[in-house]
């Protein structure tokens, strides 16, 4: 399919355009007699939208979901520069056909063209997958698949010669193209994980227990220590309470059915991708521990590191935590399988209250699950876990509390609210959950059941119930085998090491001896806040930063770019650093997040600020330039769309940026500081105005107590003061 086309350019110019569509890609020229390339557009991993427009056609968008390039470095017949046309967006393009007829046709052969190449993409990786030892490029997939389209008009030697002689200048956000690396002469040196011995799920005993003699009197001590409602973050539990693993640990059970996010990649339709996402969801829970035991609050610094193998699929998902902040305590974790087309990365803050006869114990944090290959993002929110039966009754734990899981993307939404057994309820009120999934504000299907147990799915338009998740021997028996890192390999502050003494103590049935352990390291953690209390030094984690704007998290070598089954090879991890083995080497991809800012000195990143503050800057005197001159309303006659503003910005720094510079060192601190202390003398001018009001109103309230009134006088000094004080505020907060 050709025709023309009008293109929208960078500077917001249309170019009119000759189009031609093949199978996996959009070539275009600037005619169709001279064959002039401008440049060739990869299908395999854009999207299509139709976008609305106020003039005559129809326009449609194509786009890269992760704001990638969607550009081939050469053309048909290995060209490395394209004709001269107006600038042409990286991330994007937007067409206008001369009618409603031409475009609808258009985006109905563009969407053909999308599947195609999927399809096509997922039978090479099944080729791949049989035989590893044939690897194609990018050049001998167009000469084996579209040799027929008038793609490879020059022979594959002299294409090759070609891309030797000249490399094409990527973008920021593309990957540049390095040579091939022999893959026997890559560092294959990995951690050393053993796989961990058959567990217990304990799935038929219940989450209660009673109490020893010996042990009440240790818990009536401890009441005595505290009141209704108070933090117990910083209290003493009895050792016997404690769980034989850290609470890093216990974070991973929620990863033994990991196969299921691997599904929900797959699905294509984004109500069933959130279904997969809740049934993964729920798969986490009905692991019990044995009798109600709490996991070793984690010490600073402590890290966790583990994998599961997917026999399927021969890929690993690989769990990496490590406790961040003691108070407030904040554990942040990473998992990651870019293979399968998922990463999940937040953190937790674990805070727990006294209530009298209960303790609840919050999970307070966001979760978010990355469909990489979708450029999805998926928030996800945890239960609270109630404990009750402290002084009288029998000792019970049961999750409660309401949970989200939101898809911002796709607008899909589902509520889950864990509830409490009640006061006067039988065995069969307790760990039930009921649900829905929402699209915008309609209800689409609703959740019920035991999350230990069964849950059913009810459809709201065809009324019709289906069993949703069960937790029976089919789904014991497919949970992922975990490793863990060899004993040997571990480093100190690594949980199965950190705690050795303790557990072997816990198992042995030594509660003296565990207690004396755990002492031990507490005492450790205590001593060296105050050393670095002393030094005024602040604790720094090894695996994990803050974000400077949004204030999460992040794992320091966190990559997000989608898997890429001609140039990566596997995912491995040493010392903690996931890395992905590849045949060239590639930039990773920290975030899909416009707005995460690693802590680098002179990153892409950083430089990306640094000009979108000047250029602000800029903008924001042309439009007080404007102001003067007129309203600075939009033309209605430009067919502009409210979404366009966002992709001028990209425009103007593209084309301010040569001209722009900043010091080197220029950080949000820098900017926000003025601000702040500007704001701080201006609230201390307030302060004295206002108390010298006070005091003249103190003056005339004395004057009036005596002579019984105000004069005319006095009243006009008040006033004077007041307006006097309103200049001055008004003047401090323009400046």
């Amino acid at each position: 399919m050709a025709d023309y086309m009008k293109v929208r350019g960078s500077w917001k110019g249309w170019t009119k355009l000759w189009c031609v569509l093949k199978p996996g890609l959009l070539v275009i020229y600037k005619s169709p007699k001279h064959g002039q390339w401008v440049g060739t557009i990869l299908l395999n991993n854009c999207e299509l939208i139709e976008r609305p427009s106020k003039k005559d056609g129809f326009c449609f968008k194509i786009y890269h979901p992760l704001d990638q390039s969607i550009w081939a470095t050469r053309g048909p017949k290995g060209e490395t520069m394209g004709s001269f046309t107006q600038p042409l967006p990286g991330s994007y393009l937007i067409f206008r056909a001369p009618s409603e007829s031409d475009g609808k046709c258009w985006m109905d052969a563009l969407e053909l063209a999308l599947r195609c190449s999927s399809l096509l993409m997922r039978s090479m990786r099944d080729d791949s997958a049989l035989t590893m030892e044939k690897r194609m490029d990018d050049s001998e997939i167009e000469n084996k698949h579209f040799k027929h389209e008038g793609l490879d008009e020059d022979d594959l030697e002299n294409e090759r010669v070609k891309d030797s002689d000249s490399k094409s200048e990527s973008e920021a956000s593309e990957v540049e193209e390095l040579a091939p690396l022999e893959v026997a002469q890559q560092d294959t040196k990995e951690t050393t994980y053993v796989p961990v011995a058959s567990e217990d799920l304990c799935l038929n005993i219940s989450q209660t227990e009673t109490l020893a003699e010996e042990n009440k009197s240790l818990i009536w001590t401890l009441m005595k220590q505290v009141r209704p409602g108070m933090d117990l973050s910083r209290v003493v539990l009895p050792t016997f309470v404690l769980e034989p693993r850290s609470f890093l640990d216990k974070l991973s059970d929620f990863y033994f059915h990991a196969d299921i996010i691997a599904r929900a990649v797959q699905e294509d339709d984004a109500f069933s991708r959130m279904k997969e996402v809740v049934r993964w969801y729920l798969s986490g829970f009905y692991k019990k521990p044995k009798g109600l035991k709490k996991p070793y609050n984690p010490i600073i610094g402590e890290t966790f590191r583990c994998l599961w193998e997917h026999p399927k699929t021969k890929t690993r998902t690989f769990y990496i935590a490590e406790q961040v902040s003691h108070h407030p305590p904040v554990t942040a974790f990473y998992i990651t399988n870019r293979k399968e087309g998922f990463c999940i990365s937040g953190s937790i803050l674990a805070k727990s209250k006294f209530y009298g006869n209960s303790v609840c114990a919050v999970m307070d944090g966001v979760g978010k699950l990355m469909l990489l290959g979708r450029g999805e993002d998926y928030l996800i929110t945890m239960p609270y876990a109630n404990c009750k039966g402290i002084l009288y009754g029998t000792l019970t734990m049961e999750y409660g509390g309401k949970v989200t899981l939101e898809c911002e993307k796709t607008g899909y939404r589902t509520e889950i609210e864990f509830k409490l057994k009640p006061f006067l309820g039988g065995s069969d009120s307790s760990n039930q959950i009921n649900g829905k999934i929402k699209f915008g504000k309609e209800t689409l299907a609703t959740l019920s059941g035991k999350w230990d147990e069964e849950v059913y799915i009810k459809d709201k338009r065809t009324e019709n119930s289906e069993l949703f998740w069960a937790v029976t021997s089919e789904v014991k028996n497919s949970r992922l085998k975990r490793s863990t890192v060899m004993f040997d390999e571990q480093a100190e502050n690594e949980s199965e090491r950190l705690w050795s003494h303790v557990t072997a103590a816990l198992g042995k049935g030594e509660v003296h001896e565990a207690t004396k352990e755990k002492y031990i390291l507490e005492e450790q953690q205590r001593n060296g806040f105050k050393e670095r209390k002393i030094k005024m030094v602040e604790w720094v984690p090894k695996l994990f930063e803050r974000d400077d704007i949004t204030s999460d998290w992040i794992y320091k070598h966190m990559d997000t770019r989608p898997w890429d089954i001609l140039n990566d090879i596997e995912q491995f991890e040493l010392d903690g650093v996931i890395q992905t083995r590849t045949r060239h080497r590639t930039q990773i991809v920290r975030t899909t997040s416009i707005v995460s800012i690693p802590n680098r000195r002179n990153g892409p990143t950083k430089q990306r600020l640094k000009r979108n503050a000047s250029l602000t800057h800029a903008r924001n005197k042309k439009k007080q330039g404007r102001a003067r001159i007129g309203s600075g309303s939009p033309d209605p006659a430009s067919g502009e769309s409210e979404d366009s503003y966002a992709e001028h910005s990209d425009v103007t720094e593209n084309e301010d940026e040569a001209s722009t510079t900043l010091p080197s060192r220029v950080r949000v601190e820098d900017i926000i500081g003025p601000i702040r202390e500007g704001s701080e003398q201006v609230q201390k001018e307030l302060k004295t105005i206002n108390s010298r009001l006070a005091f003249m109103v103190q003056q005339q309230s004395n004057s009036r107590a005596s002579s019984g009134a105000l004069s005319r006088f006095d009243w006009f000094i008040l006033a004077a003061f007041m307006v006097l004080g309103q200049i001055v505020s008004a003047f401090f907060f323009r400046s």
